[in-house]
């Protein structure tokens, strides 16, 4: 079986989790700059077998869009241009860096340690890609 790769796509960095090749467990992989986020993904694509790829989409409270989902939207037309054969499924990502973060607190992660912006990001992705998993399985 192949893995399953999570996104959480941003302007500065993206963070990123994948699960075991059973896809039972998912796991941040890592935080990459965003300009180097399709080189990683070429990369690791050819490296690891991967069935299909979810991305955080940014939705208000209202379900409107934020100004962060153009940027996810113009990223998902490059994806697809780079990989036209990687199914790729958008997730609704509202919340997920206010639960990274309690995540962090509750795990006993020191105050330092919980500014750390990018492990932000790659819990956020293992919680996107969490949820993505419940509903399916």
């Amino acid at each position: 079986m192949a893995r399953i790769l999570a996104i959480d796509y941003g302007k500065k960095r993206c963070g990123i989790a994948v699960t075991d090749p059973l896809q039972i467990i998912a796991n941040g992989l890592t935080t990459v700059d965003t300009p180097t986020l399709i080189p990683f993904l070429k990369k690791y694509f050819h490296d690891e077998s991967v069935d299909k790829v979810c991305i955080g989409l940014p939705k208000s409270l209202r379900n409107e869009d934020t100004h962060a989902t153009p940027l996810v939207e113009a990223f998902i037309q490059n994806f697809q241009r780079n990989f036209p054969d990687m199914p790729l499924i958008t997730l609704d990502e509202r919340f997920t860096s206010k639960m990274a973060f309690r995540t962090m607190i509750d795990s006993g992660l020191k105050k330092k340690d919980r500014q750390n912006k990018a492990l932000v990001d790659e819990i956020s992705a293992t919680i996107l890609l969490q949820g993505y998993m419940s509903t399916v399985q």
